[in-house]
């Protein structure tokens, strides 16, 4: 199991994070935006076996798809470094995959969940969003702006996110899935494709230090615009397939070991990984040519 960790300055949220790690967790990949504090020393500190990676660009989409390509174990948990999702109930997630699931998201307003961050007006953009997506998709989420989610390794091609090789334009904007809309894009990939998405009750906290970089109308209209952008993609390669009683397309090869699909991480974007003096691993990702 691997645990994906992006991070920007997080030197001070870090050890609480990294203590709430489950015990059995195989495999820490931090991603690191270009911290101007001791982020990274740190990590290596309380960790000596991380991979740290480079990300390639910018944004919080970049930085996933990096650690999702330096990933090694065959389930790959998407956590947060300033607090907010909590590490101890990546179980939960787990037992979810394993029976049965190929995709498992948080969920705060269900299933036991709550936040103790969001804000009466995040809330009510947040079930207007989840509505939009539930009427253009047939798909029946509580919570689609958050980012705790756990999923087998044979799903991240599926995804099909931004190759993590592409240079940063020069115009200074982001490939599209390269910014926070990243977690509204995988939760509706997965569920396009057919995927047996579940859900789970986690419970956000506030962050611990530091300011969030979260805007709510930015942010807001980023993810509208991440919905249409994607049901005119699903309409566009919607031209193979059946549609199953939940109003999502069935694929021949839906992605997870439940269906005998290999879980290792062969299709993914290679990276070099090298241990340096304190043994942990640090891993660049070249770009193309």
């Amino acid at each position: 199991m691997s645990v994906v960790i992006p991070t920007l300055n997080e030197e001070r949220n870090l050890p609480h994070v990294f203590a709430k790690l489950p015990a059995n967790i195989d495999e820490v990949v931090l991603v690191d935006g270009g911290s101007k504090d001791r982020t990274v020393e740190v990590a290596k500190e309380l960790r000596p076996d991380v991979v740290v990676v480079h990300q390639t660009r910018t944004g919080k989409g970049n930085a996933l798809a990096c650690g999702f390509a330096a990933c090694t174990g065959d389930i790959i948990v998407m956590i947060d470094a300033d607090g907010s999702t909590d590490p101890a109930e990546i179980p939960l997630f787990v037992q979810k995959l394993t029976d049965g699931a190929d995709f498992v998201k948080g969920s705060r307003f269900n299933h036991g969940g709550h936040s103790h961050d969001i804000t009466k007006l995040r809330k009510l953009g947040n079930d207007g969003l989840n509505l939009v997506v539930n009427v253009l998709f047939g798909t029946k989420f509580t919570d689609l702006c958050y980012g705790y989610n756990a999923f087998w390794a044979s799903v991240v091609p599926v995804l099909d996110l931004p190759d993590v090789r592409l240079p940063k334009k020069t115009d200074g904007t982001k490939h599209w899935g390269d910014g926070f809309e990243i977690e509204t894009m995988i939760n509706i990939r997965a569920a396009v494709d057919g995927m047996k998405v579940g859900e789970v009750g986690s419970i956000e906290h506030r962050r611990i230090h530091g300011e969030t970089n979260l805007n709510t109308f930015r942010d807001g209209f980023r993810v509208l615009r991440t919905i249409f952008s994607e049901y005119g993609r699903m309409r566009r390669n919607k031209r193979t397939g059946e549609r199953r009683p939940g109003g999502v397309i069935v694929h021949q090869q839906p992605g997870s070991r439940a269906h005998g699909l290999s879980t290792t991480a062969e299709s993914l974007p290679q990276v070099p990984r090298q241990r340096d003096e304190v043994g942990a691993v640090s891993t660049d990702i070249k770009p193309l040519s």
